[in-house]
């Protein structure tokens, strides 16, 4: 299979789908919001992830659609929250002022992988944070937290990347939202509890440094995990 993840720099959730052999390309701007993975060390290197540096955007979707490439069997995409995620709630107000278009913007940027998916005829993916989509746009098909998905992951295991900041077995909460179709097969969860209540993991992660978006930005590795096991031939 060929599988498009969209504002995606990590390749962290194309990597169970590349070590079962099939082609992964992510596309991501270096200089977007989140700055390059690499400058972080939090890139995953495959022979068949293939990384390509591109703004996702209007002329973006023309010049996939006239692809005579490897067209997708299955398009994911993580597009930007910034301007729509209800934890910024309180900066709502000054964005629109300085640009009353920002929202709608911002949601038409995540449906980009919608477009791609009619147009291909193939399952897709959005994924974002609670936000004013689900207004703006429509109601999420299925909503998890990240812990919801730790038991794809071994006992003991660490993060790759962040282990002084990210949980074990990517087990910590965060309410996140799926927008699909097309025939996308949601993710079976296999949950390993945590204590109610904030994690340590929030209180380390606040700010606004391109380093910790990128962080707050890294694909649970059990949730992709169980999409792949979900939507693999």
């Amino acid at each position: 299979m060929i599988i498009w993840s969209l504002f995606d720099g990590s390749g962290l959730m194309g990597q169970p789908w590349a070590e079962a052999g099939h082609t992964v390309y992510c596309f991501n701007a270096d200089e977007g919001d989140h700055g390059a993975y690499t400058q972080y060390g939090c890139r995953v290197e495959h022979p068949k992830i293939r990384y390509i540096n591109a703004w996702i955007d209007s002329k973006f979707v023309m010049k996939a659609m006239a692809t005579s490439g490897d067209k997708p069997d299955l398009i994911l995409a993580f597009p930007p929250c910034t301007d729509i995620a209800v934890s910024g709630a309180r900066h709502f107000a000054a964005k629109l002022a300085a640009n009353p278009a920002c929202q709608d913007d911002a949601v038409a940027t995540a449906r980009i992988a919608e477009r791609l998916g009619r147009w291909f005829n193939v399952p897709y993916m959005i994924e974002n944070p609670v936000s004013v989509m689900a207004s703006l746009w429509r109601k999420p098909d299925f909503t998890f937290h990240p812990w919801e998905f730790s038991g794809y992951l071994p006992e003991g295991d660490i993060h790759p990347y962040f282990p002084d900041l990210i949980a074990g077995r990517d087990q910590y909460p965060k309410t996140t939202k799926l927008w699909t179709g097309n025939g996308f097969k949601y993710p079976k969860k296999l949950p390993v509890p945590i204590p109610p209540g904030y994690s340590e993991q929030f209180h380390k992660l606040g700010g606004k440094s391109a380093k910790t978006k990128t962080i707050r930005s890294l694909t649970p590795r059990g949730f992709a995990r169980a999409v792949f096991e979900a939507n693999k031939p």
